[in-house]
């Protein structure tokens, strides 16, 4: 007897949360990010990316490469609607020397080197800030290293003007393991939500981000 599967977007999007995790609460092997709560409009700026050859997993871009605007914004407000428990913060491997100097450039950057903080886009608790910009708790060491590197080598991209291109060509290998290694054993706060911040650019953020619509 053939087995009746209801036409819904929560049974077509088990393509995703198979990597994803359930309710896209994130992957188990440390490289599949949390998707669960992401503010909409970033999620939808991803799969954008990901359909027009700006972010370059194949996996990804193969999933999204026939499918229209309007769909891509369906599963980004699917998405961003779901907000499953956050998982316990990885335990810290590096030492306390290091996890202060993230610490630092998470919280204060390096008005040194020009180095904006992440808290002045990613929003003073770093849960984002609706519509476009992601928290940066709650994700995995190895995925925050890798997307930073992405940045670095320009096998990830974004509309210009590219603000996380500008920021990333400043770190340091160094500082990029310490950023990830202090967020990822932060933990999230209860409740965590992307705060809203009108149109996202009602905020004085210290780059201009052709990501963020004015």
């Amino acid at each position: 007897m053939a087995q009746s599967i209801p036409d819904t977007l929560a049974q077509r999007l088990k393509a995703c949360t198979a990597c994803h995790g359930a309710e896209g609460r994130a992957g188990t092997d440390g490289f599949y990010p949390r998707i669960a709560g992401k503010p909409a409009g970033y999620l939808y700026n991803q799969l954008l990316n990901f359909r027009d050859a700006k972010r370059g997993y194949p996996a990804m871009r193969y999933m999204v490469a026939h499918m229209s605007d309007a769909y891509l914004k369906e599963i980004a407000d699917y998405f961003s609607n779901q907000h499953p428990p956050y998982s316990a913060p990885q335990a810290p491997d590096a030492p306390a020397s290091v996890l202060e100097q993230g610490r630092q450039l998470v919280l204060n950057g390096d008005k040194s080197r020009d180095l904006p903080a992440c808290v002045a886009c990613h929003g003073d608790k770093m849960t984002g800030l609706a519509p476009y910009v992601p928290g940066l708790l709650g994700l995995p060491r190895d995925y925050l290293v890798a997307q930073l590197g992405a940045w670095q080598t320009g096998s990830r991209k974004a509309h210009a003007p590219d603000c996380m291109q500008q920021v990333a060509a400043k770190l340091k290998p160094q500082d990029i393991s310490a950023i990830a290694a202090w967020l990822a054993a932060q933990h999230v706060p209860t409740e965590a939500t992307a705060l809203v911040s009108a149109d996202a650019g009602g905020r004085q953020f210290p780059l201009s981000c052709g990501s963020i619509p004015r």
